[in-house]
Protein backbone atom coordinates (compact mmCIF):
# COMPACT_ATOMS: atom_id res chain seq x y z
CA UNK A 1 0.00 0.00 0.00
CA UNK A 2 1.48 3.34 -0.89
CA UNK A 3 1.68 5.74 2.18
CA UNK A 4 0.13 9.05 0.82
CA UNK A 5 2.02 12.38 1.99
CA UNK A 6 0.93 14.38 4.75
CA UNK A 7 -1.24 17.36 3.43
CA UNK A 8 0.30 20.91 4.31
CA UNK A 9 -3.29 21.92 6.27
CA UNK A 10 -3.33 18.67 7.55
CA UNK A 11 -6.47 18.00 6.18
CA UNK A 12 -8.50 20.93 8.90
CA UNK A 13 -10.23 23.47 6.67
CA UNK A 14 -12.76 26.13 7.84
CA UNK A 15 -16.77 25.34 7.46
CA UNK A 16 -19.86 26.71 8.94
CA UNK A 17 -18.64 24.70 12.21
CA UNK A 18 -15.63 26.07 11.98
CA UNK A 19 -12.22 23.94 11.87
CA UNK A 20 -12.94 20.44 10.82
CA UNK A 21 -12.12 17.78 8.63
CA UNK A 22 -14.42 15.32 6.40
CA UNK A 23 -14.68 12.31 5.67
CA UNK A 24 -15.36 10.69 1.82
CA UNK A 25 -16.53 7.38 1.44
CA UNK A 26 -18.13 5.25 -0.91
CA UNK A 27 -20.12 1.93 1.04
CA UNK A 28 -22.14 -0.88 -0.30
CA UNK A 29 -25.66 -1.75 0.21
CA UNK A 30 -25.30 -2.56 3.83
CA UNK A 31 -23.55 0.81 4.76
CA UNK A 32 -19.89 -0.87 5.27
CA UNK A 33 -17.39 1.10 3.75
CA UNK A 34 -15.50 0.70 0.70
CA UNK A 35 -13.55 3.66 -0.29
CA UNK A 36 -12.51 6.07 2.19
CA UNK A 37 -10.86 9.56 1.79
CA UNK A 38 -10.02 12.53 4.55
CA UNK A 39 -9.88 16.05 3.27
CA UNK A 40 -10.21 19.49 4.65
CA UNK A 41 -13.88 20.68 6.17
CA UNK A 42 -14.26 22.96 3.30
CA UNK A 43 -13.70 20.52 0.62
CA UNK A 44 -16.53 19.88 -2.14
CA UNK A 45 -17.79 16.06 -1.57
CA UNK A 46 -18.54 16.99 -5.48
CA UNK A 47 -15.07 16.95 -6.79
CA UNK A 48 -13.85 13.89 -4.49
CA UNK A 49 -16.68 12.02 -6.29
CA UNK A 50 -14.42 10.82 -9.40
CA UNK A 51 -11.63 9.81 -6.75
CA UNK A 52 -13.59 7.93 -4.63
CA UNK A 53 -15.51 6.11 -8.01
CA UNK A 54 -11.97 5.24 -9.34
CA UNK A 55 -10.93 3.60 -6.29
CA UNK A 56 -13.64 1.08 -6.21
CA UNK A 57 -12.34 -2.42 -6.56
CA UNK A 58 -13.74 -5.52 -5.46
CA UNK A 59 -12.27 -8.97 -5.48
CA UNK A 60 -14.06 -11.82 -6.83
CA UNK A 61 -15.03 -15.04 -5.38
CA UNK A 62 -12.61 -16.99 -7.23
CA UNK A 63 -10.40 -15.68 -10.38
CA UNK A 64 -10.77 -12.69 -12.53
CA UNK A 65 -9.96 -9.32 -11.99
CA UNK A 66 -11.66 -7.22 -9.14
CA UNK A 67 -14.78 -5.68 -9.78
CA UNK A 68 -14.73 -1.55 -10.60
CA UNK A 69 -18.51 -0.94 -11.63
CA UNK A 70 -21.14 -1.06 -9.16
CA UNK A 71 -24.67 -1.79 -9.78
CA UNK A 72 -25.77 2.06 -8.96
CA UNK A 73 -24.83 4.68 -7.20
CA UNK A 74 -27.54 6.15 -5.15
CA UNK A 75 -26.57 9.98 -3.71
CA UNK A 76 -27.95 12.83 -2.86
CA UNK A 77 -28.81 16.10 -4.88
CA UNK A 78 -25.51 17.63 -4.22
CA UNK A 79 -23.78 14.93 -6.61
CA UNK A 80 -26.54 15.81 -9.81
CA UNK A 81 -24.54 17.59 -11.89
CA UNK A 82 -24.27 16.69 -15.63
CA UNK A 83 -20.69 15.75 -15.41
CA UNK A 84 -21.54 13.34 -12.47
CA UNK A 85 -23.88 11.34 -14.55
CA UNK A 86 -21.89 11.79 -17.76
CA UNK A 87 -19.35 9.81 -15.70
CA UNK A 88 -21.50 6.91 -14.63
CA UNK A 89 -23.30 6.82 -18.09
CA UNK A 90 -19.86 6.71 -19.44
CA UNK A 91 -18.86 3.30 -16.76
CA UNK A 92 -22.10 1.57 -17.17
CA UNK A 93 -23.31 3.08 -13.76
CA UNK A 94 -27.57 3.78 -12.90
CA UNK A 95 -27.69 6.49 -11.27
CA UNK A 96 -29.93 7.22 -8.82
CA UNK A 97 -29.58 10.70 -7.85
CA UNK A 98 -32.48 13.23 -7.37
CA UNK A 99 -32.45 16.41 -9.48
CA UNK A 100 -32.28 19.86 -7.32
CA UNK A 101 -34.86 22.57 -7.52
CA UNK A 102 -33.12 25.00 -8.53
CA UNK A 103 -31.90 22.99 -11.82
CA UNK A 104 -35.20 21.93 -12.29
CA UNK A 105 -36.56 25.55 -12.66
CA UNK A 106 -33.34 25.90 -15.15
CA UNK A 107 -34.41 23.38 -17.19
CA UNK A 108 -37.56 24.24 -17.15
CA UNK A 109 -36.70 27.84 -17.75
CA UNK A 110 -35.19 26.47 -21.23
CA UNK A 111 -38.11 24.83 -22.36
CA UNK A 112 -37.43 22.21 -25.05
CA UNK A 113 -33.41 22.98 -25.02
CA UNK A 114 -33.32 22.23 -21.08
CA UNK A 115 -33.60 18.38 -22.27
CA UNK A 116 -35.13 16.25 -20.57
CA UNK A 117 -35.33 15.75 -16.72
CA UNK A 118 -33.06 12.49 -15.56
CA UNK A 119 -34.66 9.56 -14.55
CA UNK A 120 -34.55 8.50 -10.77
CA UNK A 121 -35.99 5.85 -8.95
CA UNK A 122 -37.73 6.84 -6.23
CA UNK A 123 -37.96 3.24 -4.65
CA UNK A 124 -34.42 2.95 -4.37
CA UNK A 125 -33.35 6.91 -3.69
CA UNK A 126 -35.28 5.73 -0.22
CA UNK A 127 -32.40 4.04 -0.05
CA UNK A 128 -29.80 6.37 0.43
CA UNK A 129 -30.37 7.15 4.21
CA UNK A 130 -27.45 3.72 4.01
CA UNK A 131 -24.94 6.30 3.57
CA UNK A 132 -25.71 8.43 6.10
CA UNK A 133 -26.27 5.98 8.54
CA UNK A 134 -22.90 4.59 7.60
CA UNK A 135 -21.17 8.37 8.62
CA UNK A 136 -23.04 7.97 11.81
CA UNK A 137 -21.38 5.05 12.97
CA UNK A 138 -17.73 6.47 12.63
CA UNK A 139 -19.06 9.50 14.53
CA UNK A 140 -20.01 7.31 17.30
CA UNK A 141 -15.86 7.23 18.20
CA UNK A 142 -15.23 10.60 19.73
CA UNK A 143 -12.05 10.36 18.65
CA UNK A 144 -13.33 10.71 14.64
CA UNK A 145 -16.19 13.20 16.04
CA UNK A 146 -13.95 15.93 17.28
CA UNK A 147 -10.76 15.38 15.59
CA UNK A 148 -8.00 14.99 18.38
CA UNK A 149 -4.91 14.17 15.86
CA UNK A 150 -2.95 16.75 14.68
CA UNK A 151 -2.05 14.77 11.90
CA UNK A 152 -3.98 13.71 8.48
CA UNK A 153 -2.47 10.47 8.22
CA UNK A 154 -3.14 9.39 12.18
CA UNK A 155 -6.72 10.63 11.80
CA UNK A 156 -7.23 8.51 8.49
CA UNK A 157 -5.90 5.17 10.27
CA UNK A 158 -8.46 5.96 13.30
CA UNK A 159 -11.21 6.04 9.95
CA UNK A 160 -9.53 2.86 8.58
CA UNK A 161 -9.84 1.15 12.19
CA UNK A 162 -13.07 1.76 12.18
CA UNK A 163 -14.24 0.86 9.33
CA UNK A 164 -12.40 -2.41 9.73
CA UNK A 165 -14.62 -3.09 13.22
CA UNK A 166 -17.57 -2.28 10.85
CA UNK A 167 -16.43 -5.13 8.25
CA UNK A 168 -15.55 -7.61 11.37
CA UNK A 169 -19.04 -8.90 11.86
CA UNK A 170 -19.86 -9.80 8.34
CA UNK A 171 -16.37 -11.27 7.77
CA UNK A 172 -16.85 -13.06 10.54
CA UNK A 173 -19.96 -14.60 9.71
CA UNK A 174 -20.66 -18.17 8.75
CA UNK A 175 -21.48 -19.09 5.04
Amino acid sequence: MMQMPEPVDHAIGRSRGGLSTKVHQLCDGKGRPMVIAVGPGQGSDSKMFPHLLAAVRVPRDGVGRPRTTPDAVLADKAYSSRVHRTLLRSRGITAVIAEPRDQQSNRKRRGSRGGRPPLTDPGRYVKRHVIENSFERFKQWRGLATRYDKLASTYRAAVLMRAILLWLPALTERP
